[in-house]
């Protein structure tokens, strides 16, 4: 069977900037953080962490009232993501004869825990015997990419992957198969979370790898490869990337931010939670095969880089095993350290950030990575400041608990 080239015409995110996907962009190159202290007090213990919040997201704005009335937050994001990359590649809304073949990919580890807990704390904690009619719907995992679907259009495929903190990249992955073996013209993909359900962050902080940070540190707490890095931040986002048969969107006179070339995915298949080198190394040649590039075309890796402890290490020892010497003069950079971890979003958050880093030629640096950890060394980190070359095809890694393991492959357009 033939394979037909995937060509990228939108992109859409809800950006914790507050702007525009140049916006974003640029502020990543700067090395601008958005990490703040989130404080609540209305929860049975205050909670006080670093962390992402989309604070000027309105969805009532994004969706309208009705439309978003009927989602919990994590959809919200992700739809609005979804209808801007829709917007972005010039495309209509509604139904269609036509799009019985255009689909919807979309990842997410959490789904609507917000609506879950909220529906718990009616129960449990204020003693009330009834929850919301709204509760399943608003909570179930697959409630964005059919709000998605529904909205736009598709009636191809419309499937939601759960894989911890590869959900999107798998997404994104799948999507892309999809398009390449003709089985879809079109495909909507990406991923949203909000992982700010008072449970869900305690259950972080039980597992020990989150960092720390007040008021006025929190902007630097994740620092992935750092000698002093402390652990993960999280975030909530989304973000959405729309996927077409190339001479699809040729023919209909699109503008093309990039090419995706290939995927590959993996299991460690050895612990719930220790990451392994092997089997990330396995997904990476995967992904190199399947788009046909050799370790020597690969000009930049957006790294997993989550700033743990086990994480880092590694990332860095699998992309020494698979690049050999070329690791060393290899630009590496991780953006976590300034827009956080978005767990199921944010492997397509990533995905853009790559498409871009080769759309403008310019890599975004690794922000707070003043002293690189001596296990981190063997790669070319991009430290603090943007770096600008010539960037031909890129990588993007997504890692998961559960040893799934997620690599992207983009070539510039």
């Amino acid at each position: 069977m033939s394979q037909r080239r995937v060509a990228i015409t939108g992109l859409g995110l809800v950006s914790p900037y507050g702007g525009d996907l140049p916006d974003f962009f640029a502020r990543l190159l700067a090395g601008e953080s958005a990490v703040r202290h989130l404080l609540t007090e209305d929860l049975p213990r205050p909670l006080s962490i670093p962390f992402v919040s989309c604070h000027g997201f309105d969805p009532d704005a994004a969706l309208g009232r009705p439309l978003a009335g009927t989602m919990d937050r994590f959809a919200q994001l992700g739809t609005a993501a979804a209808f801007s990359a829709w917007a972005d590649a010039g495309l209509e809304r509604g139904q269609a004869e036509e799009r019985e073949d255009w689909g919807c990919s979309w990842g997410t580890a959490l789904g609507g825990q917000l609506a879950y807990e909220k529906g718990y704390r009616e129960l449990w904690q204020k003693g009330r015997e009834r929850v919301s009619p709204l509760s399943v719907i608003l909570g179930m995992n697959n409630a964005a990419n059919a709000h998605i679907s529904i909205q736009l259009g598709l009636g191809g495929v419309s499937m939601s992957h759960t894989v911890a903190c590869a959900s999107s990249a798998i997404a994104i992955g799948e999507a892309f198969r999809r398009v390449r073996s003709g089985e879809a013209a079109v495909m909507l993909t990406g991923g949203s979370d909000a992982p700010q359900a008072y449970g869900v962050c305690r259950a972080w902080e039980a597992l020990r790898v989150m960092a720390t940070g007040d008021a006025q540190t929190a902007a630097g707490a994740c620092r992935p490869f750092s000698a002093d890095r402390g652990g993960l931040v999280l975030g909530e986002g989304g973000a959405a990337l729309v996927l077409e048969d190339w001479d699809h969107a040729v023919a209909r006179g699109a503008r093309i931010h990039g090419e995706m070339a290939g995927y590959g995915t993996s299991c460690d298949y050895s612990h719930l939670v220790r990451p392994e080198a092997a089997g990330q190394a396995r997904a990476l040649h995967m992904a190199l095969a399947d788009a046909n590039l050799t370790p020597a075309d690969i000009d930049y890796i957006n790294a997993h880089g989550t700033a743990t402890a086990e994480g880092d290490p590694v990332e860095v020892a699998a992309l020494q095993s698979v690049f050999g010497e070329r690791a060393m003069c290899l630009p590496v950079s991780a953006t976590k350290s300034m827009h956080g971890h978005q767990l199921g979003a944010a492997g397509a958050i990533e995905a853009i950030v790559t498409v871009l880093a080769l759309r403008e030629q310019a890599i975004p640096p690794t922000a707070h990575l003043d002293t690189l950890d001596p296990a981190c060394a063997g790669v070319d980190h991009v430290t603090n400041a943007r770096r600008d070359l010539p960037l031909r095809a890129a990588l993007s890694n997504s890692f998961a608990f559960g040893g799934s393991n997620a690599v992207l492959a983009f070539r510039a357009a």
